[in-house]
């Protein structure tokens, strides 16, 4: 469609991106042969063009070419490369088609396939010549093709009403569109009955009946002008597409939308051919629309199965196949959403009905002509198209259902209690009242059994008014002038009245079913929010898809290259090889595949591919008893919805999982970082400073005085301390890691311990004060002794690494209730805000005042560790009473113990 607000002066970006990715794309190119009628020279021609590339160095191959006997044609195939045919069998006989796959395994450069529109034998893998031909191109191959302009989707009714015989095998027009190069290869009509006559074409017997019926010189102008308009509309596509993308100034299009309105009338295909027809000539989009009304509910399965056909014919034409929930008037619906769509044309069938039906229930046709407006209204009287035979269905027993009378007794029940009211509460309300009490009767019947039994109960309760109250009563004779008119008018009203409420039944039983479907897909997406798993995901997907369209269904995800069943409902994991291949290339080809699709239809199941924005990332697979197609295309509609939020939801569970490994992997990295950092630091200051001072005391000994070589005993052997304390960490913290780490928990008197701990550590607070505050009576805890004294050490230590020299460590302990808490403060610059929980982190060291790291970043987390392995916690803070950090451990006081128990 033209572009508006674009500088005319500019090329349009469109355009360009078009010409891109014309120059950059993988896919083959498509050259047809386009005729208008068989014998012009199609192949000819193709087998010429052919055969000059083939000279010029081109890589050609023969997939299929019918020389139907022609010598001339048979000469051209000499020096081609053919590839054999495939031999299919078929009813005790065997039929010849294109091998595909042989064609794809030799991929040549160019690929010559004749009689585009030929359809396969039964079993192939495409049910059409033209479907091959897309999967060459899909694979890099070039194909020269050959087709007639009867065989173009579109105009099919069109070569139908010119030549009396339609045509059943057809190309979409998609097909013709997506081609690269379209040439007409045209011959004068006279020219090609002479031919005809002269057997070039058909055999005698053949070639006289053609010339009876088919080739008539009128017949053959006429489809000859079909050829070359629909060629000159793609010539007029290049043009205009030119002129966009070189800034060309000229006239543009308005922008013009295609409206067809499709019911179960049988003309309704001929109505969207026409569609089709009309926007190719005005290059607009166009909609199939269906508007279901108050009568939808009432249609029969054959008129909804001509509904759903003509929506899949639109499907297949390229439009867009809409329904809509309708109102009483369906010209003010289909109004409304053509100009809430900018439609300007809209295509309607002529009515048929008779001007009875049209006066009770109006005619679309005249309703949108009145108030259409600006919009253009085609009416178009079409033609039925006949219908083909369905396959066979396999065989089944058929119960034939009596009808429900329930309904109708019901009506006349309800319509002897209204009856029964009047008789009783005559006395008192009167004659002129009773038809109130049988209206309501009426009125009630109507909303709950629906437009036949309320009409039933119209007739009893109008029988029963005469009778019983229209004098002269117990009677049917009308004696009174007067009382004709009010039977009439009573008969009448229950009428309308019935009429009015049946619609407002049927309207709400409507409006329930959309609503029930609403809430169904919402509680679906709430499931589904809620899915934590893969698995949740898939099963939620399968059991809400099965149970919202009545059929079996399996999920398929990729497992590498091919894709393998991951869930299902009912619970299924096998499929059978033609079902697997079907599922495989549906995922491979972003397609559906299998029964009543286009592709490999000899499958049991139909297999439509799951897509999000990311690409295809699984296949769905649906199944149901009975023969045809599966889904109608309000089914249609439904599964894409249910697949879309189903494929959403596996793409959010993926990109969590891709997320935890991103971040699993990043963490990975960190630590390795940071333990090649301390092992070079931490490792390499203590056996740098060993190393010296031994080689200072080999080579030096006997010049070194006493006092020196102490200072060089104390060195080595404080270094080799600091490098014991550094391997025991990173021992611990992979202990802790395995899991491997249990405590061998005994009474134990905390003062002790701390005793103990301080004693380990008197050397590193050697430039510290120490105080100690312990309660005196601290009962005794279950605690590992090793373990609680080295959390004990490396809290010191850490204390004496960021505390200024001369300052004060505090080790507190005191008794809380159930609860002892040890804390160990220090009067260092305290903790950074960020910093208070990443302190425990593995390899996590906070910045001394003078930014150089201290230690290796594994003390407190193996602290942390080691009190809650012994069921106690362990917290870092900042003082409040002055700088510093104070880091607390809290650990239960164990039952049945006294505050002077000593541990064993």
């Amino acid at each position: 469609m033209p572009e508006t607000g674009r500088d005319p002066n500019r090329p349009s970006p469109d355009a360009l991106l078009e010409a891109a990715r014309r120059e950059e794309r993988t896919r083959g190119r498509l050259k047809v042969f386009l005729g208008a009628a068989p014998g012009v020279g199609k192949t000819y021609e193709m087998l010429t063009i052919g055969r000059a590339r083939l000279k010029a160095g081109a890589d050609v191959v023969v997939g299929v070419v019918e020389t139907h006997g022609r010598a001339e044609t048979q000469a051209l195939l000499d020096g081609f490369e053919v590839v054999p045919r495939r031999a299919v069998p078929y009813h005790g006989t065997v039929l010849e088609e294109m091998d595909l796959d042989a064609l794809l395994a030799r991929r040549p450069q160019i690929a010559l396939v004749d009689e585009l529109a030929h359809t396969n034998a039964p079993g192939s893998r495409h049910p059409k010549r033209y479907q091959d031909v897309e999967e060459l191109l899909d694979a890099g191959i070039d194909v020269l093709t050959t087709l007639n302009i009867q065989h173009v989707e579109s105009l099919n009714d069109v070569v139908a009403a010119i030549t009396r015989i339609r045509v059943r095998e057809t190309v979409p027009d998609g097909v013709l569109d997506r081609a690269d190069d379209i040439e007409v290869v045209d011959l004068n009509p006279d020219d090609l009955i002479q031919r005809l006559k002269d057997g070039k074409v058909y055999v005698p017997t053949n070639a006289e009946r053609a010339l009876k019926h088919y080739f008539s010189r009128g017949n053959l102008t006429a489809l000859r002008e079909l050829a070359l308009r629909r060629t000159a509309d793609r010539v007029d596509d290049e043009l205009l597409s030119h002129m966009r993308a070189n800034a060309i100034a000229g006239p543009w299009a308005a922008g013009e939308r295609v409206l067809v309105c499709v019911s179960e009338d049988p003309r309704s295909a001929g109505l969207v051919r026409y569609a089709k027809r009309l926007a190719d000539r005005l290059h607009a989009p166009w909609t199939a629309l269906v508007v279901e009304g108050p009568r939808a509910a009432s249609l029969t399965e054959a008129e909804r199965d001509r509904i759903a056909e003509a929506l899949r014919l639109a499907d297949r034409l390229g439009g867009d196949a809409v329904t809509l929930p309708g109102g009483r008037r369906i010209a003010d619906d289909i109004l409304a959403y053509a100009r809430s769509a900018n439609v300007n044309h809209i295509v309607v069938g002529k009515a048929a009905r008779s001007w009875l039906f049209e006066l009770a229930n109006g005619s679309v046709v005249h309703d949108l002509v009145r108030r259409s407006g600006n919009i253009g209204v085609h009416v178009v009287p079409g033609e039925a198209v006949p219908v083909e035979a369905s396959p066979p269905r396999a065989a089944t027993t058929v119960v034939t259902a009596s009808p429900d009378i329930r309904p109708y007794a019901l009506a006349l029940g309800a319509t002897a209690l209204g009856l029964g009211l009047a008789l009783l509460l005559q006395p008192h309300a009167g004659v002129e009242n009773a038809d109130l009490f049988l209206l309501t009767a009426i009125v009630g019947v109507a909303v709950r059994f629906g437009l036949g039994p309320s009409l039933a109960a119209v007739v009893a309760a109008s029988l029963a008014y005469n009778f019983f109250f229209l004098p002269p009563v117990y009677t049917l004779t009308i004696a009174d002038p007067t009382n004709v008119a009010a039977f009439v008018l009573f008969t009448v009203v229950a009428v309308v009245v019935s009429n009015l409420a049946a619609r407002a039944r049927l309207t709400a039983v409507v409006s329930q079913a959309r609503a029930k479907s609403s809430e169904r897909l919402f509680g679906f997406s709430r499931k589904l929010a809620g899915c934590g798993t893969l698995d949740d995901v898939l099963w939620a997907t399968s059991a809400q898809v099965a149970a919202m369209l009545k059929v079996r269904v399996v999920l398929l995800l990729p497992d590498g290259k091919a894709v393998t069943v991951r869930a299902g409902y009912p619970p299924e994991d096998m499929l059978d090889e033609a079902d697997l291949a079907a599922a495989q290339w549906a995922f491979d080809n972003e397609r559906p595949a299998g029964r009543g699709a286009d592709t490999l239809p000899g499958a049991k199941r139909l297999f439509l591919p799951m897509r999000t924005g990311r690409g295809t990332i699984g296949v769905i697979g649906l199944d149901a008893d009975g023969t045809g197609p599966i889904l109608t295309p309000e089914g249609r509609r439904l599964l894409d919805a249910l697949a879309d939020m189903g494929a959403l939801a596996i793409e959010r569970v993926r990109l969590v999982e891709d997320l935890d490994r991103a971040e699993r992997a990043a963490e990975t990295d960190r630590l390795r970082q940071a333990l090649l950092t301390s092992i070079s630091h931490d490792l390499r200051t203590p056996l740098a400073s060993v190393l010296g001072a031994a080689s200072t005391l080999r080579d030096l000994d006997a010049a070194l005085p006493a006092e020196a070589k102490a200072d060089l005993l104390a060195t080595v052997i404080e270094e080799s301390e600091r490098l014991n304390r550094f391997i025991v960490n990173l021992l611990d913290m992979t202990r802790l890691e395995a899991g491997a780490v249990a405590p061998n928990l005994a009474p134990q008197d905390v003062a002790e311990t701390v005793d103990t701990a301080l004693r380990r550590t008197q050397k590193i607070l050697g430039g510290h004060r120490v105080a100690v505050e312990i309660d005196p009576d601290l009962p005794t805890l279950r605690l590992d002794p090793v373990l609680f004294e080295q959390v004990l050490v490396n809290l010191l230590d850490n204390a004496a690494k960021y505390a200024p020299e001369g300052s004060t460590v505090t080790v507190r302990a005191r008794h809380d209730g159930r609860t002892v808490r040890i804390e160990v403060l220090d009067e260092g610059f305290g903790l950074p805000e960020g910093d208070v929980e990443r302190v425990f982190d593995k390899f996590y060291r906070v910045r001394k005042s003078d930014h150089v790291r201290a230690g290796t970043g594994l003390g407190l987390a193996i602290s942390r560790g080691f009190v809650e392995a012994m069921g106690g916690t362990v917290t870092a803070a900042n003082r409040r009473d002055r700088l510093g950090a104070a880091f607390t451990v809290t650990l239960p006081v164990p039952t049945r113990t006294t505050p002077r128990e000593i541990a064993a």
